[in-house]
């Protein structure tokens, strides 16, 4: 029999809560999982076999919370409690999806979270749940759970990265299936559980995996014709590859520069030494970079997400204004601007904020200006204002992203006389360890007052 160290205080108003309305709770979906699995839980969900709206108000009275109605056609509410001395506490509340519990867990995403708790703690788990969480197997609950509701395409691949899980067979034939249905659901759905996958530490390999199962394409269609663009040195790969090696050194970038051990990373080759470098030429800005990235610019979303993904659409401009010159050569002239018209349309179709988009925009468009400003003998106060005037306050998130970029370049070799390690960098890649511009670029930021 499982326990859950649910705030006793929470469960006695949940349950006393209950039974004057003469209605059964139970525990169920993911904060079981999470119970059993010894993870840490945020959210706690919970079923009825009665008027959830109403014992949602009723706990949220009891607690001193916050009551908010999440679908009250389908009974489904939510209250927040943000205790002084404690975690803030999200508590969500439905009727049961059919005549009894069994149903309604049969009725749900994966048998991972087709599980429930009883005001006793006895686990009820009608689809092996339970033996799916002990063998790390991430299951649908049946023929039809992707039919049911699309959006679960996108979310078998986050519970399968959150988890380290692995989507069995049968499932995954599903999910390739279905995939055409996520064009389906509202942009927003879609929205909110693509960047959960996106904000996943190793979301280069997530976003391969959702590739792997046709799932990339209907959220983000520009990123497929990136797979065609050849791009000449110093570039090694196309530029689809080029850019899933961003993303993954972005998080590397990100890392050094808020004072984080950057682990080893999936794709991007960079040389260990670098991360060592980079750290010592950006570590007395650590604090204030990560709370610069921390800021929400919209609907939860921070700006580190944000960062993350002007990486991902940060060359979607390639297709358009690709050339090649008489040798050979091939070149993309102003794909910033383009790119940044591009992915502002795809952001604003998926239904993100105003703000957003702009930053977005101004990412993109201008992740190259740090390159540009590297090369030149020394960076004058004018060139800073300049690049600040045209960033505002992304300014710092161009830095992070044209370093990025840079890294995704680097190329192993066994040339003697090479770097670190056998590492040579390319040509015009930005001088990390030595130079002092990212320094000058984020004391001009500070110093300003800019966030």
């Amino acid at each position: 029999m499982a326990t859950v160290p649910l705030p006793d205080q929470v469960w006695q108003v949940v349950r006393r809560s209950a039974r004057a309305r003469g209605a059964r709770v139970w525990l169920v979906g993911g904060a079981v999982r999470d119970v059993l699995l010894g993870r840490p839980v945020h959210d706690w969900d919970f079923a009825l076999d009665g008027d959830a709206l109403g014992l949602a108000r009723a706990v949220a009275n009891g607690l001193e919370g916050a009551y908010f109605p999440l679908d009250e056609e389908r009974c489904a509410g939510r209250v927040i409690v943000a205790p002084a001395d404690g975690p803030r506490l999200e508590l969500d509340f439905a009727t049961l999806r059919g005549p009894d519990l069994e149903t309604d867990l049969r009725g749900r995403d994966f048998t991972v979270n087709a599980l429930a708790l009883d005001e006793s703690g006895a686990l009820v788990d009608p689809t092996g749940g339970r033996a799916d969480l002990d063998a790390g197997r991430v299951r649908a609950t049946g023929i039809q759970a992707f039919r049911d509701d699309p959006v679960r395409l996108l979310r078998a691949v986050r519970v399968e990265a959150e988890l380290g899980f692995e989507i069995e067979p049968r499932t995954a034939a599903w999910i390739r299936r279905d995939a055409s249905l996520l064009a389906c659901p509202s942009a927003e759905r879609v929205r909110d559980e693509f960047v959960r996958v996106l904000a996943l530490q190793g979301a280069a390999t997530h976003l391969q995996r959702l590739d792997e199962f046709y799932l990339l394409s209907p959220v983000v269609p520009e990123l497929e014709s990136l797979k065609c663009v050849t791009q000449s040195p110093p570039h090694r790969f196309d530029a689809w590859r080029h850019t899933l090696l961003t993303v993954d050194a972005l998080e590397g970038v990100v890392a050094a520069a808020t004072g984080q051990e950057v682990g080893p990373r999936k794709l991007a080759d960079v040389p260990p030494a670098t991360w060592g470098d980079l750290a010592r030429t950006l570590g007395q800005f650590a604090t204030d970079v990560a709370d610069h990235l921390a800021v929400e610019v919209s609907g939860g979303r921070d700006r580190a997400l944000l960062l993350k993904l002007a990486a991902l659409l940060h060359d979607v401009g390639k297709p358009k204004t690709c050339s090649q010159d008489e040798d050979g050569h091939i070149h993309f002239y102003n794909h910033e601007p383009v790119g940044a018209r591009i992915a502002a349309d795809r952001l604003h179709a998926l239904r993100f904020s105003r703000d957003e988009i702009d930053r977005a925009w101004v990412m993109i468009g201008q992740h190259l200006r740090p390159a540009h400003l590297a090369r030149a003998e020394r960076v004058t106060r004018r060139a800073i204002y300049r690049y600040f005037r045209a960033t505002s306050c992304a300014g710092v998130d161009v830095v992070l992203l044209s370093l990025a970029d840079h890294l995704a370049t680097w190329v192993r070799t066994s040339t003697s006389g090479a770097g670190p390690g056998g590492w040579t960098r390319p040509r015009r890649c930005w001088r990390i360890g030595s130079s002092v511009t990212t320094r000058q670029w984020l004391h001009r930021r500070w110093s300003m007052g800019m966030t």
